[in-house]
């Protein structure tokens, strides 16, 4: 009779116990459920807020039915045809600074790819092929047939095709810590599931709000940063973005025999501090000199080098380009 009592105090114990668990439990997940759905419901506010303060620039372009959309500013008598580093939410504002710079000398025309700032999304492959082939569209609309093709980062690999494709239009290349075709580790598989459900479920914009503002110590004025930000939470992995780092790899595949026409002028800021990539600039060295008048470079700073070496780069592009004329 003891042994009976004494194993159903136990049994009591440990109900009592398991309940304790499955409450703690139940509790914990119950927290995060409401968690979850007040940031969710808070970013889906935000969003809609935001998206009516974000202020219209630049012009669209009629491309393959869509709207593109392009920022021009200078009446120089050269034109000089920007594109934006992978990823870059709003680049017409991303390269202000370095635009200002310029303009006064030269015609800029930044052109927003689609998924990018106020450009349409598509659902067209991310291959380089149609994004080139977009990009071309655009600049045939605007009227221009003879220019200087500058990028950014991921810019760099899709030049290479374009200057191969329209080798009479393009005058020369300006790379921005650009991409080389052979570069090392582009064969990555990214969490693009993870990078769209952070996104929708609006932690995104939380990480962003913990994380402080990344253009606090630039030189944008406050009105810029603010459109910045506003932007970047409209548009950062979006769909056609996401489909153009689902194709990163077989971007960078197809084009990894592909150089710089040699009668092509090439100029190329690197970074020369790249902690991640020791052959970053070696792998520049041997681009700049596939070209009869290729120069290097280099410079200390982040990857987003226009952000704060932006006089620099100016004054250095158009010295480049007066000893090459």
């Amino acid at each position: 009779m003891a042994e009976t009592v004494e194993t159903k105090t136990t049994g009591t114990k440990s109900r009592k116990k398991r309940n304790l668990w499955l409450k703690i439990i139940g509790g914990i997940v119950g927290v995060l459920v409401l968690f979850m759905g007040i940031v969710f419901v808070v970013n889906a506010i935000s969003n809609g807020v935001e998206k009516k303060n974000i202020e219209s620039y630049g012009q669209y372009i009629n491309v393959d039915g869509k709207n593109m959309n392009v920022l021009i500013q200078g009446s120089g008598e050269q034109t000089v045809v920007l594109l934006p580093g992978q990823g870059t939410p709003t680049p017409a504002h991303d390269f202000k600074l370095l635009i200002d710079e310029i303009s006064p000398d030269y015609r800029v025309v930044v052109v927003e790819p689609f998924g990018y700032g106020l450009s349409d999304e598509t659902e067209k492959e991310r291959t380089t092929k149609n994004i080139v082939s977009e990009v071309h569209e655009a600049v045939q609309q605007l009227g221009i047939d003879r220019y200087i093709l500058m990028g950014h980062s991921i810019a760099g690999l899709y030049a290479v095709s374009y200057v191969n494709s329209y080798p009479d239009e393009v005058v020369a290349f300006v790379g921005i810590d650009s991409s080389v075709p052979n570069q090392p580790g582009m064969d990555v598989k990214l969490p693009l599931k993870s990078m769209q459900f952070l996104q929708k479920s609006g932690l995104m914009r939380l990480l962003k709000a913990l994380s402080g503002d990344p253009y606090k110590s630039l030189d944008y004025d406050e009105h810029t940063k603010e459109q910045m930000h506003l932007i970047s939470n409209q548009v950062s992995t979006n769909p056609t973005m996401v489909d153009e780092l689902r194709h990163l790899g077989s971007n960078f595949k197809n084009a990894e025999k592909l150089t710089y026409p040699h009668d092509l002028p090439v100029l190329l800021f690197v970074q020369s501090n790249n902690e991640h990539n020791k052959q970053w600039v070696p792998l520049h060295e041997e681009q700049a000199k596939q070209s009869a008048q290729g120069k290097m470079i280099p410079m200390e700073g982040t990857h987003y080098l226009h952000h704060t070496k932006y006089k620099e780069i100016a004054k250095d592009f158009k010295d480049y380009m007066k000893q090459i004329q």
